[in-house]
């Protein structure tokens, strides 16, 4: 039976080990940005509303602005496209179905 080298077996195990920490050193780093980015939208929201406000104490009507392409952000995020609902949650008839109850 061959000799087992016992340095060999314990590099050649870091090396695998380094393998799996490097990518899951990659996954927290890009969650953390993703959350960074997260706040940093919510910031950019929340500045944004103050400058509406400001805009619409400064004289602007919320009609001139639309009309500069500057709607509310709130109204803005109302009107995107709603999220398509799937054939259960567009009829409650539907849902009676599926649990038996009639």
């Amino acid at each position: 039976m061959p000799t087992i080298d016992i340095e060999q077996t314990r590099n050649q195990a870091r090396a695998l080990l380094d393998s799996r920490i490097e990518s899951v050193t990659n996954l927290v780093k890009t969650r953390q940005r993703i959350t960074d980015l997260r706040d940093q939208l919510a910031d950019a929201e929340r500045e944004d509303k103050r400058a509406y406000v400001r805009a619409t104490k400064d004289g602007w009507s919320p009609e001139e602005l639309k009309k500069l392409g500057l709607e509310s952000g709130a109204a803005a995020r109302r009107r995107k496209p709603a999220t398509t609902r799937t054939t259960d949650e567009a009829s409650p008839y539907s849902a009676d179905q599926a649990s038996g109850a009639e």
